[in-house]
């Protein structure tokens, strides 16, 4: 019983795990579209930080390089599910929105906020500019291959439809490709050098739980998911209609801060330890991750599932994720952050989200 105790002081957002059977008996028994959606939101925190620790753990006992690989495809695994549940009900804006919304929230949101925490307890914080650079300027090539279906579909005349989607599973198919190349690069840089996944440099930490241990948990928490998932995405309709908030607001602002606030919370506390390159490559590569595998991916999928899904987004999305391509490129350029850019980059994030907010989506 001690040992339990302890463990939820050290992992204080799993005591969310009881909003679980409250989010099946709010369906059950119908409480209404607000509660099922409010419960399954709490519940899928814990089960997506659960999902990180068990892969985590799994990771370390394969090794940094395939562990790196491990942990880079089951990062985002919690959106992933609740954006596929979304595909599978039609939902295409909610899905276009928490691509962008991840994106935008990586960069200005955990960035920001990991900068504010690590300025605050050790000041002026000096990183490798080199590593981050380089992930940044990996992002302005993803940023070209989501733009680029944009572009074509806002300049072209109607009835190109089924050209708009050919363009989209084409640039899906090449930043796939180009997230293959960056992973086998990654495999063969050396970590000692420092180049390579964030993830792999976390993994190198004796494992806490054994393999099995790992699987069942990562098996039992992943089921769990697929079930809140499905009440959350079922109940978005009924919570559009009743509040007045837009399913535009929800897809870029609330679906990725609930299936990535774990990753976001590593972030932080990096920077808190004084790991701010680990921290900054972090939130930088999660973005990364959404732009070349996740996005491309439910491109793909989607055909399959009958809601086919364009990389096409609205100038307001184009507009937001250019700005936190530049302004992070600019806050990593110099090798050294403050809590003063940090205030500055959450300051963009709030502007933004009261402009999704209000936006007409």
């Amino acid at each position: 019983m001690k040992n339990i105790t302890q463990y939820f002081k050290d992992h204080p957002l799993y005591v969310l795990l009881l909003a679980f059977p409250f989010a099946v008996m709010a369906e059950a028994f119908g409480w209404g579209a607000g509660w099922v959606f409010a419960l399954s939101s709490l519940g899928v925190v814990p089960l997506a930080g659960l999902i990180g620790e068990a892969t985590e753990n799994l990771a370390s006992h394969t090794g940094p390089k395939l562990g790196g690989l491990i942990n880079a495809s089951l990062g985002n695994a919690a959106e992933l599910i609740i954006t596929l549940f979304a595909i599978k009900r039609g939902l295409l804006d909610l899905v276009k929105a928490s691509i962008t919304g991840s994106i935008i929230g990586n960069l200005l949101f955990v960035l920001g906020l990991s900068l504010v925490v690590g300025g605050l307890k050790n000041g002026i914080q000096r990183f490798d500019r080199r590593h981050t650079v380089n992930y940044t300027i990996l992002l302005g090539i993803a940023l070209v291959g989501l733009v680029t279906p944009s572009l074509f579909s806002h300049s072209t005349t109607n009835g190109l439809t089924q050209k708009v989607e050919v363009l989209s599973l084409s640039v899906a198919g090449v930043m796939v490709l180009l997230y293959i190349l960056g992973t086998l690069f990654s495999l063969k840089a050396s970590v000692k050098e420092g180049i390579g996944t964030p993830t792999e440099k976390i993994v190198e930490e004796k494992p806490a739980w054994s393999v099995a241990k790992s699987l069942i948990v990562l098996g039992l928490v992943t089921g769990g998911v697929v079930w809140l998932s499905e009440l959350l995405v079922g109940s978005v309709e009924e919570v559009v209609a009743g509040t007045g908030i837009s399913e535009f607001f929800l897809g870029i602002i609330l679906v990725p801060i609930i299936g990535n606030i774990a990753e976001h919370l590593v972030a932080v506390k990096m920077a808190h330890k004084n790991k701010m390159e680990l921290s900054m490559e972090i939130a930088i590569s999660s973005s990364l991750q959404i732009a070349l595998f996740v996005a491309p991916v439910l491109v793909f999928i989607s055909l399959l599932m009958g809601h086919p899904l364009t990389l096409v987004f609205n100038q307001f999305e184009l507009a937001a994720l250019g700005a936190a391509v530049v302004i992070c490129y600019s806050v990593s350029a110099d090798g050294e952050s403050n809590w003063l850019e940090g205030a500055a980059l959450l300051a963009v994030y709030l502007i933004f989200a009261l402009a999704f907010f209000i936006f007409p989506g």
